[in-house]
């Protein structure tokens, strides 16, 4: 009905395209009206009868997932036509999907969930000037680190393209370095770059033991001491420190009793300071 209430007809008025409405009744607990006595009218009848509800309106927002921009006539809560809007500002609409549906919209790529998640150590770790990263944050941010994505998006689909991890690299402090601050890789003593995990509370580096020879302690990323997950020689967790130089001295030689035998081929020597680092294998003996 014009009101907006659901009205389910009786018979001899439930084929008619228009009623007018003489006599409803909504019984407790039910979600729709029963309309007792009508009469059937056209549509021209009826928007004489309720010129009042005439309106012409632009729709512009998010509707069941997705992007809405129309100009709509109703009378009431009845909807007579719309016309679809096509060189309309559907920024509010994309802004009001993201309040509805959070971040997920958007694809996430491993290399800008990685990113976030340096973004929140920043945050967490160090502070002003560095923003929150949390979804809820994204999404009052979205204006700010979208741009100018946000001016080309038409449809949901369209949300799937948008380059996210350049779009978060707005986040970062004008006066900050990010690379300085929490380096997406760090160089082991056996010349691999190693990327950083930054997912959990603290920074974690994974790494094969041997190439840890002769490093007695990991950097500090933000003052913060790095994880060392050390890895046998199939990358397999061997033993976990934030302090090497303790573990070379008390958790390597058992280490090195229990793989030493698995992996014959790997270095396995009794003082780690004092070896080379190395990512090979010792060559075969003739």
């Amino acid at each position: 009905m014009a009101s907006g209430t659901g009205a389910v007809a009786g018979a001899g008025l439930s084929g008619a395209e228009w009623l007018a409405v003489a006599v409803a009744d909504r019984g407790v607990g039910s979600s729709v009206a029963r309309v007792r006595q009508g009469v059937v009218i056209d549509e021209g009848i009826a928007r004489v009868a309720a010129a009042a509800l005439l309106e012409e309106v632009e729709e512009i927002g998010w509707r069941r997932g997705e992007i809405v921009a129309r100009r709509v006539r109703r009378l009431g809560a009845i909807e007579l036509s719309s016309v679809p809007l096509v060189d309309a500002d559907v920024r509010p609409a994309v802004l009001d999907g993201l309040r509805q549906e959070g971040v997920a919209l958007l694809r996430w790529t491993a290399d800008a969930r990685g990113f976030r998640e340096r973004l929140a150590f920043c945050h967490r770790v160090v502070g002003e000037p560095w923003p929150p990263v949390d979804d809820t944050a994204l999404v009052e941010a979205a204006e700010r680190w979208l741009e100018p994505e946000l001016s080309r998006v038409r449809r949901r689909s369209d949300l799937g393209r948008i380059d996210v991890l350049a779009a978060l690299r707005r986040l970062v402090p004008w006066s900050a370095r990010i690379e300085e601050v929490t380096p997406e890789r760090v160089e082991v003593p056996s010349g691999s770059k190693i990327r950083i995990d930054y997912s959990g509370e603290r920074p974690v580096l994974a790494v094969k033991v041997q190439e840890l020879f002769g490093w007695d302690d990991a950097p500090r990323i933000a003052g913060v001491p790095l994880t060392v997950h050390l890895l046998s020689p199939a990358g397999r967790p061997a033993a976990v420190t934030s302090d090497l130089a303790s573990f070379w001295r008390e958790g390597y030689q058992a280490v090195r009793a229990e793989l030493r035998g698995r992996y014959p081929r790997h270095p396995w020597p009794e003082n780690p300071i004092g070896a080379t680092a190395t990512r090979r294998t010792n060559p075969r003996r003739a």
